[in-house]
Protein backbone atom coordinates (compact mmCIF):
# COMPACT_ATOMS: atom_id res chain seq x y z
CA UNK A 1 0.00 0.00 0.00
CA UNK A 2 1.21 3.50 -0.83
CA UNK A 3 2.50 5.73 1.95
CA UNK A 4 3.37 9.40 2.33
CA UNK A 5 6.60 10.39 4.05
CA UNK A 6 7.60 13.87 5.15
CA UNK A 7 10.63 16.06 4.59
CA UNK A 8 11.25 16.38 8.34
CA UNK A 9 13.86 14.05 9.92
CA UNK A 10 12.23 14.31 13.36
CA UNK A 11 8.90 13.07 11.98
CA UNK A 12 10.51 10.33 9.90
CA UNK A 13 12.29 9.10 13.02
CA UNK A 14 8.92 8.11 14.48
CA UNK A 15 7.36 6.97 11.20
CA UNK A 16 10.21 5.89 8.90
CA UNK A 17 7.83 4.61 6.19
CA UNK A 18 5.33 7.44 6.60
CA UNK A 19 1.56 7.18 6.84
CA UNK A 20 -0.73 5.07 4.69
CA UNK A 21 -2.63 7.04 2.07
CA UNK A 22 -6.39 6.68 2.51
CA UNK A 23 -6.28 6.49 6.30
CA UNK A 24 -7.42 8.84 9.07
CA UNK A 25 -4.99 10.50 11.47
CA UNK A 26 -5.81 12.31 14.72
CA UNK A 27 -3.33 14.57 16.49
CA UNK A 28 -4.65 14.94 20.03
CA UNK A 29 -3.43 16.97 23.00
CA UNK A 30 -3.98 20.00 25.22
CA UNK A 31 -5.18 23.26 23.69
CA UNK A 32 -2.57 25.65 22.37
CA UNK A 33 0.20 23.04 22.27
CA UNK A 34 0.95 23.44 18.55
CA UNK A 35 -0.86 20.43 17.07
CA UNK A 36 -1.65 22.13 13.71
CA UNK A 37 2.07 22.75 13.17
CA UNK A 38 2.68 18.99 13.13
CA UNK A 39 -0.11 18.70 10.60
CA UNK A 40 1.61 21.37 8.52
CA UNK A 41 4.60 19.10 7.97
CA UNK A 42 2.37 16.34 6.60
CA UNK A 43 0.34 18.72 4.44
CA UNK A 44 3.49 20.31 3.00
CA UNK A 45 4.91 16.94 2.00
CA UNK A 46 1.56 16.00 0.49
CA UNK A 47 1.61 19.06 -1.76
CA UNK A 48 5.24 18.57 -2.73
CA UNK A 49 4.34 15.09 -3.97
CA UNK A 50 1.66 16.42 -6.27
CA UNK A 51 -1.39 15.94 -4.04
CA UNK A 52 -4.12 18.41 -3.08
CA UNK A 53 -5.02 19.68 0.39
CA UNK A 54 -8.36 20.91 1.70
CA UNK A 55 -7.74 23.11 4.73
CA UNK A 56 -10.59 23.14 7.24
CA UNK A 57 -8.86 25.40 9.77
CA UNK A 58 -11.69 25.99 12.20
CA UNK A 59 -9.80 28.19 14.64
CA UNK A 60 -8.33 30.63 12.10
CA UNK A 61 -10.48 33.52 10.89
CA UNK A 62 -8.31 33.91 7.78
CA UNK A 63 -6.09 31.61 5.67
CA UNK A 64 -3.23 34.09 6.15
CA UNK A 65 -2.05 32.36 9.32
CA UNK A 66 -2.01 28.99 7.53
CA UNK A 67 0.18 30.47 4.79
CA UNK A 68 2.55 31.88 7.43
CA UNK A 69 2.75 28.72 9.55
CA UNK A 70 3.41 26.51 6.52
CA UNK A 71 6.27 28.82 5.57
CA UNK A 72 7.76 28.88 9.09
CA UNK A 73 7.39 25.17 9.89
CA UNK A 74 7.79 23.40 6.54
CA UNK A 75 9.50 25.98 4.34
CA UNK A 76 6.65 25.78 1.85
CA UNK A 77 5.02 28.74 0.12
CA UNK A 78 1.35 27.91 -0.41
CA UNK A 79 1.20 30.53 -3.15
CA UNK A 80 3.14 28.05 -5.31
CA UNK A 81 0.36 25.48 -4.90
CA UNK A 82 -2.78 27.58 -5.36
CA UNK A 83 -4.22 25.13 -7.90
CA UNK A 84 -3.96 22.29 -5.38
CA UNK A 85 -5.46 23.86 -2.26
CA UNK A 86 -8.93 24.82 -1.04
CA UNK A 87 -10.06 26.47 2.20
CA UNK A 88 -13.22 25.84 4.20
CA UNK A 89 -13.73 28.51 6.88
CA UNK A 90 -16.10 27.84 9.76
CA UNK A 91 -18.99 30.30 9.99
CA UNK A 92 -21.39 29.26 12.73
CA UNK A 93 -23.77 32.15 12.00
CA UNK A 94 -24.85 31.29 8.44
CA UNK A 95 -27.27 28.46 7.68
CA UNK A 96 -25.30 26.57 5.05
CA UNK A 97 -22.50 27.62 2.69
CA UNK A 98 -21.61 30.91 1.05
CA UNK A 99 -20.57 31.25 -2.58
CA UNK A 100 -16.86 30.55 -3.08
CA UNK A 101 -14.28 33.26 -3.61
CA UNK A 102 -11.77 31.43 -5.74
CA UNK A 103 -11.07 28.21 -3.87
CA UNK A 104 -12.22 29.59 -0.52
CA UNK A 105 -15.67 29.59 1.02
CA UNK A 106 -17.39 29.83 4.39
CA UNK A 107 -19.61 27.03 5.69
CA UNK A 108 -21.46 26.16 8.86
CA UNK A 109 -19.81 22.76 9.20
CA UNK A 110 -21.24 22.41 12.70
CA UNK A 111 -24.23 20.92 10.86
CA UNK A 112 -23.55 17.38 9.58
CA UNK A 113 -25.31 17.92 6.23
CA UNK A 114 -23.24 21.06 5.61
CA UNK A 115 -20.08 19.16 6.61
CA UNK A 116 -20.75 16.65 3.82
CA UNK A 117 -21.66 19.32 1.27
CA UNK A 118 -18.61 21.45 2.08
CA UNK A 119 -16.21 18.53 1.70
CA UNK A 120 -17.83 17.55 -1.59
CA UNK A 121 -17.59 21.11 -2.93
CA UNK A 122 -13.96 21.55 -1.85
CA UNK A 123 -13.00 18.20 -3.38
CA UNK A 124 -14.39 19.33 -6.72
CA UNK A 125 -12.17 22.43 -6.57
CA UNK A 126 -8.85 20.56 -6.55
CA UNK A 127 -7.25 17.86 -8.73
CA UNK A 128 -6.96 14.31 -7.46
CA UNK A 129 -3.41 13.80 -8.69
CA UNK A 130 -0.44 12.26 -6.91
CA UNK A 131 -1.44 10.86 -3.52
CA UNK A 132 -4.93 12.33 -3.97
CA UNK A 133 -6.81 14.69 -1.65
CA UNK A 134 -5.85 15.30 1.97
CA UNK A 135 -8.41 16.94 4.26
CA UNK A 136 -6.56 18.77 7.03
CA UNK A 137 -9.00 19.86 9.74
CA UNK A 138 -7.60 21.58 12.82
CA UNK A 139 -9.37 22.26 16.13
CA UNK A 140 -12.34 20.08 15.23
CA UNK A 141 -13.24 19.99 18.92
CA UNK A 142 -14.73 23.48 18.43
CA UNK A 143 -17.68 21.91 16.58
CA UNK A 144 -18.65 19.89 19.64
CA UNK A 145 -19.77 22.90 21.68
CA UNK A 146 -23.12 23.09 19.89
CA UNK A 147 -25.93 21.89 22.20
CA UNK A 148 -28.05 21.00 19.16
CA UNK A 149 -25.52 19.48 16.75
CA UNK A 150 -22.61 18.49 19.02
CA UNK A 151 -23.44 14.78 19.22
CA UNK A 152 -24.53 14.60 15.59
CA UNK A 153 -21.37 16.25 14.24
CA UNK A 154 -19.21 14.02 16.43
CA UNK A 155 -20.90 10.97 14.92
CA UNK A 156 -20.46 12.47 11.44
CA UNK A 157 -16.73 13.03 12.02
CA UNK A 158 -16.39 9.45 13.26
CA UNK A 159 -18.17 8.15 10.16
CA UNK A 160 -15.97 10.32 7.94
CA UNK A 161 -12.85 8.88 9.56
CA UNK A 162 -13.99 5.27 9.18
CA UNK A 163 -16.73 4.35 6.71
CA UNK A 164 -17.15 7.53 4.63
CA UNK A 165 -13.60 8.32 3.49
CA UNK A 166 -14.79 8.86 -0.11
CA UNK A 167 -11.28 8.29 -1.46
CA UNK A 168 -9.79 11.05 0.69
CA UNK A 169 -7.12 10.94 3.40
CA UNK A 170 -7.98 12.69 6.66
CA UNK A 171 -5.74 14.53 9.10
CA UNK A 172 -7.46 16.09 12.12
CA UNK A 173 -6.23 17.82 15.26
CA UNK A 174 -8.30 18.19 18.40
CA UNK A 175 -7.81 19.72 21.82
CA UNK A 176 -8.36 17.58 24.90
CA UNK A 177 -8.65 20.59 27.20
CA UNK A 178 -12.45 20.46 26.86
CA UNK A 179 -14.80 17.76 25.54
CA UNK A 180 -12.29 15.16 26.65
CA UNK A 181 -14.71 12.22 26.56
CA UNK A 182 -15.85 13.06 23.03
CA UNK A 183 -12.28 13.40 21.78
CA UNK A 184 -11.52 10.02 23.34
CA UNK A 185 -14.11 8.53 20.98
CA UNK A 186 -12.18 9.94 18.02
CA UNK A 187 -8.89 8.69 19.46
CA UNK A 188 -10.37 5.19 19.66
CA UNK A 189 -11.36 4.95 15.99
CA UNK A 190 -8.56 6.88 14.19
CA UNK A 191 -6.35 4.71 12.01
CA UNK A 192 -3.33 6.67 13.19
CA UNK A 193 -3.12 8.38 16.58
CA UNK A 194 -0.54 10.92 17.71
CA UNK A 195 -0.45 12.60 21.10
CA UNK A 196 1.17 15.91 21.99
CA UNK A 197 2.04 17.77 25.15
CA UNK A 198 3.81 21.03 25.79
CA UNK A 199 6.02 22.65 28.40
CA UNK A 200 6.34 26.33 29.23
CA UNK A 201 9.32 28.65 29.76
CA UNK A 202 10.58 28.05 27.18
CA UNK A 203 7.60 26.74 25.24
CA UNK A 204 8.35 23.23 23.97
CA UNK A 205 6.23 20.77 22.03
CA UNK A 206 6.49 16.98 22.36
CA UNK A 207 5.05 14.27 20.11
CA UNK A 208 4.43 10.55 20.47
CA UNK A 209 2.92 8.12 17.96
CA UNK A 210 0.47 5.83 19.75
CA UNK A 211 -0.86 3.89 16.77
CA UNK A 212 -0.19 3.68 13.03
CA UNK A 213 -2.09 1.49 10.58
CA UNK A 214 -0.06 -0.87 8.42
CA UNK A 215 3.33 0.76 8.97
CA UNK A 216 6.06 0.48 11.61
CA UNK A 217 6.50 3.28 14.12
CA UNK A 218 8.80 4.09 17.02
CA UNK A 219 7.06 4.26 20.40
CA UNK A 220 9.09 7.16 21.74
CA UNK A 221 8.35 10.74 22.70
CA UNK A 222 10.39 13.37 20.88
CA UNK A 223 10.66 17.14 21.11
CA UNK A 224 9.40 18.79 17.94
CA UNK A 225 12.04 21.29 16.76
CA UNK A 226 9.73 24.24 16.15
CA UNK A 227 10.95 27.64 17.40
CA UNK A 228 9.28 28.74 20.67
CA UNK A 229 8.22 32.02 19.05
CA UNK A 230 6.17 30.15 16.43
CA UNK A 231 4.60 27.95 19.12
CA UNK A 232 3.64 30.99 21.19
CA UNK A 233 2.08 32.64 18.15
CA UNK A 234 -0.04 29.54 17.53
CA UNK A 235 -1.12 29.50 21.18
CA UNK A 236 -2.16 33.16 21.02
CA UNK A 237 -4.21 32.55 17.85
CA UNK A 238 -5.80 29.48 19.43
CA UNK A 239 -6.72 31.41 22.58
CA UNK A 240 -8.25 34.19 20.51
CA UNK A 241 -10.23 31.75 18.38
CA UNK A 242 -11.71 30.01 21.39
CA UNK A 243 -13.04 33.32 22.68
CA UNK A 244 -14.54 34.10 19.26
CA UNK A 245 -15.73 30.74 17.93
CA UNK A 246 -16.98 28.87 20.99
CA UNK A 247 -19.69 31.42 21.91
CA UNK A 248 -21.00 31.32 18.33
CA UNK A 249 -21.07 27.52 18.16
CA UNK A 250 -22.60 27.32 21.65
CA UNK A 251 -25.64 29.24 20.43
CA UNK A 252 -26.44 26.60 17.76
Amino acid sequence: METITTDQPWFNRLLPQGLLIGTSTLISGPGGSGKPLIGDTIAASWLRRGGSVIFMSLQYPSPDFVYASMKHVAGLDLHDYEDHIAFIALDAIIDGMEAPEGRRFRANVVKPAVWDAALARATEMVPGEGPGVLVFGSAINLLLFSPTYGRAILDKIKATMTTEKAGRTYLFSASTTAKREEIAELEAIADNLMMTRSEKEPFRLYLRVVRAKGVPFVDEEIEVPIPPGVLLEVKEVADHSRKRVIPQVSRL
